[in-house]
């Protein structure tokens, strides 16, 4: 895809996240040998790409953002040549491929890493802490520490691994499966064999202690030195939290969870696959803290394990994550869903009715109507199929799409096929009018225990 007025022929695979992405070709596993310098902020790394051609090829576009490319080889053979511009790295083969060949491409890079900002979103990307560093990818980071195929239809494996000083602790996606000491160094590897979206990759560098939770699954909270009672305060009751949302959901998709909790106070929580980060200010077990920990908890299946395949479909992430909160204060003993579905709904109707949920924008997919609508969304729909029939196509929902990517249009076909409801009107309101609807009357027995 070209968008037009961009002013180049470098390709756009999703027109919510411009000069990010190229369709004509896939990745299937990213090998990341990072060397990190803390003191300097200072990067040097080799990436190793398996990839697969979507179409023939004469040319491969990576997005890279800041860093300096030093060699590149596709197939141990040089290209015939390459180059950096628009935070992209273009390759241009030696031989063309045929659709459908699969290829490996070795990129070796360096430089001080720093947050790629876009108009729309923000600043993401790599990023120094006062004392370590954070990488929120979420949704345009990616190319701030490794050349990749930034689009979030484009899944792979991953392994990753980072050499830094001694005195901090490393974490990244998937279990750790070597820490290696080596002089003045030490190299921390990781594997996440479940495939993932870019911008769900991380890495996560402190002085930390490791806590291990008591779980169905491998748990750990990742915490500074000094974190002490809060982290009990805050992720106490997440193994719980996480028994509830397999019971709801699902087996957990992945071998482990772990939370890291910067020494840095941070604005919001960050999602990452198979792990979430949170500032040391959300140590506390009052709701407005504890509600995103079940929010970052349960985009481990909704928008992780299940992910959208473009930015568009925003809400199947948000509004499932949301939805799981109030889900959580339902069975933890707080209000019910309904109590908190029909108070955000009087604070929805009181705002500007110009939110598209199936198609919201790239100025307002993370806007705070997009997770609240989506949550009640689902709200509305539990209420018109009852208990049973929700929980039900939620369960088969993640089931049947574990690891892969979905629209709006298969949630809608799902919902239509696991029930005896006619839900063309209810989804033709929530997702593709402005106007808010309003909230069927309780159906029922309202519970999830």
């Amino acid at each position: 895809m070209r968008l037009p007025g961009l002013g180049s022929d470098l390709p756009t695979a999703d027109p919510y996240l411009p000069g990010h992405g190229d369709p004509s070709w896939g990745a299937t596993h990213y090998a990341l040998d990072l060397v990190y310098d803390i003191d300097g902020n200072r990067l040097r790394a080799t990436a190793t790409i398996d990839a697969v051609a979507v179409q023939d090829l004469e040319r491969v576009v990576l997005d890279l953002a800041h860093l300096d490319v030093t060699k590149v080889k596709v197939d141990g053979r040089l290209p015939a040549k390459y180059r950096t511009r628009e935070g992209r790295l273009v390759v241009t083969l030696a031989a063309p491929l045929a659709e459908g060949a699969t290829f490996t491409m070795v990129v070796s890079y360096s430089g001080n890493p720093r947050p790629l900002v876009e108009r729309h979103h923000g600043d993401a990307g790599w990023e120094e802490l006062a004392d370590g560093v954070i990488v929120a990818g979420q949704p345009h980071g990616a190319p701030t520490w490794f050349p990749c195929n930034d689009r979030p239809d484009d899944k792979a494996s991953y392994t990753i691994s980072v050499t830094t000083h001694p005195d901090y602790h490393v974490v990244a996606n998937g279990p750790l499966v070597s820490r290696e000491r080596h002089g003045s160094s030490v190299t921390w590897t990781y594997t996440q064999d479940e495939p993932m979206a870019t911008y769900l990759a991380t890495v996560q560098i402190g002085r930390y202690d490791v806590r291990e939770l008591d779980a169905i699954v491998s748990m750990y909270a990742v915490v500074p030195h000094d974190a002490g009672s809060g982290v009990d305060d805050a992720f106490g009751r997440q193994p719980e939290m996480l028994a509830t949302f397999s019971e709801l959901f699902g087996d957990y998709p992945f071998p482990l969870y772990t939370v890291v909790v910067t020494a840095d106070d941070l604005e919001i929580p960050l999602e990452s696959q198979s792990l979430s980060t949170f500032g040391r200010n959300f140590l506390t077990s009052e709701w407005k803290a504890v509600r995103l920990v079940a929010h970052e908890l349960a985009h481990q299946w909704f928008g992780n394990t299940v992910t959208l395949g473009a930015w568009r479909d925003i809400w199947l992430h948000e509004g499932f994550a949301c939805y799981a909160e109030w889900l959580w204060s339902e069975r933890s003993g707080g209000d019910a869903a309904d109590i908190h579905a029909r108070t955000h709904h009087g604070r929805l109707a009181e705002l500007d009715q110009d939110l598209l949920l199936s198609d919201p924008g790239p100025e307002l997919m993370f806007d705070d109507r997009v997770y609240k609508r989506g949550a009640l969304t689902l709200h509305a729909l539990r209420l018109t199929v009852g208990d049973d029939a929700f929980f039900g196509l939620l369960q088969s929902w993640v089931a049947d799409h574990r690891g892969g990517t979905v629209s709006t249009a298969d949630f809608v076909s799902h919902a239509a096929a696991h029930t005896d409801e006619d839900l063309d009107g209810l989804f033709e309101q929530w997702l593709n009018e402005v106007e808010l609807p309003e909230l069927p009357d309780a159906r029922g027995a309202l519970h999830t225990s």
